[in-house]
């Protein structure tokens, strides 16, 4: 991994600093930055909590991921995670630190934002207006898979006058007959397609796939037909599923929020949607990555530091590094 690494950065500016962790497994990890770009105090924040980490044995970097990062309790990851040597050194020309780890293909980099959650590595190698169409499809996608069962059950449970009346009446002809509540369909439904997902995943490679179409297709048909489920439940929860596929960065953060967004609305309808979605947006302005504010390339608007966003600016116009936002590190105990 470091000699891949070494290959994409040829200079004598890369410093590799070695460490081992693990008392009893003895772990070797490198510690990978450019000397003349890293923020110092970044790089001292991060041997500090690295220093820390008290551990038997260390088999995959997420060991120490998890010790290290900030709200460890948060859904949202404050620590990068790739598998692609090209990535890492793309962080590390931004002036970032990246960890590697003795038998494990990923590598943690530091500090990590929000919006990289939606960023992939094949938008530098494309023309900037389709990795932008690209990047714009990933927001939207991850607000659609949170959001669509939310606001269904909200204006089909506690705001049915603001339906159109042709479309409401086409719902609740589609619901005749069904004997759950909507809230509790949606469950269902949702619940059902995350136990076919993860089984697409545990199965062998070759019927994976197959298994979590087929199953899908058959279960969805079965349930309307039998009037278990309703049509219009069907469409939502597909929706919600391929629009959550999009972005498998942020996936556990999606399906957490996507159930407490669904409770809220059932309590209360749009109002718990809504207060929900601005304490979101309040955990999120309040996370830190390595003391860089984790929204700071959103809530800004200077050019340096927007170029790279929602949107990619043309290489011309990439030529300056980012400027990233800092409050004081807190120091994690």
């Amino acid at each position: 991994n470091l000699s891949m690494l070494r290959r994409k950065i040829s200079t004598p500016d890369l410093k590799f600093v070695f460490r081992t962790f693990g008392t009893r497994s003895n772990t070797k990890a490198c510690v990978c930055y450019l000397d003349s770009l890293v923020d110092k105090k970044l790089l001292e924040e991060l041997n500090r909590r690295l220093d820390s980490v008290e551990i038997d044995g260390v088999l995959d970097i997420n060991y120490i991921v998890e010790q290290i990062k900030d709200g460890p309790l948060s859904p949202f990851k404050t620590i990068g995670m790739s598998e692609r040597p090209d990535v890492t050194a793309a962080k590390l020309l931004e002036g970032r630190v990246a960890v590697f780890l003795d038998g494990s293909p990923e590598v943690m980099t530091a500090p990590f934002l929000f919006i990289e959650n939606f960023h992939a590595a094949d938008d530098y190698y494309l023309n900037f207006f389709f990795a932008s169409i690209g990047r714009f499809l990933r927001i939207l996608g991850f607000f659609m898979s949170i959001s669509i069962p939310a606001v269904y059950v909200a204006f089909t449970c506690f705001h049915r006058e603001m339906i159109p009346t042709n479309l409401a009446l086409s719902i609740m002809e589609a619901h005749e007959g069904i004997p759950f509540p909507t809230i509790v369909e949606c469950l269902i439904m949702l619940i059902i397609f995350e136990i076919i997902r993860e089984t697409g995943i545990r199965m062998p490679s070759s019927i994976g796939q197959a298994l979590s179409i087929v199953g899908a297709l058959v279960i969805g048909q079965a349930a309307v037909t039998a009037k278990l489920i309703s049509a219009p439940m069907v469409i939502v929860v597909a929706v919600t599923a391929i629009t959550g596929l999009i972005n498998p960065k942020i996936k556990g953060a999606t399906i957490l929020l996507r159930f407490s967004l669904l409770f809220a609305s059932s309590v209360i309808g749009l109002y718990g949607y809504g207060f929900l979605i601005v304490a979101l947006l309040i955990h999120l302005f309040s996370l830190q990555s390595f003391g860089v504010i984790y929204t700071s390339q959103l809530s800004s608007y200077q050019l340096r530091e927007i170029k790279d966003t929602v949107f990619r600016a043309p290489w011309k116009y990439m030529t300056t590094r980012p400027v990233f936002e800092q409050r004081d590190v807190i120091r994690k105990k």
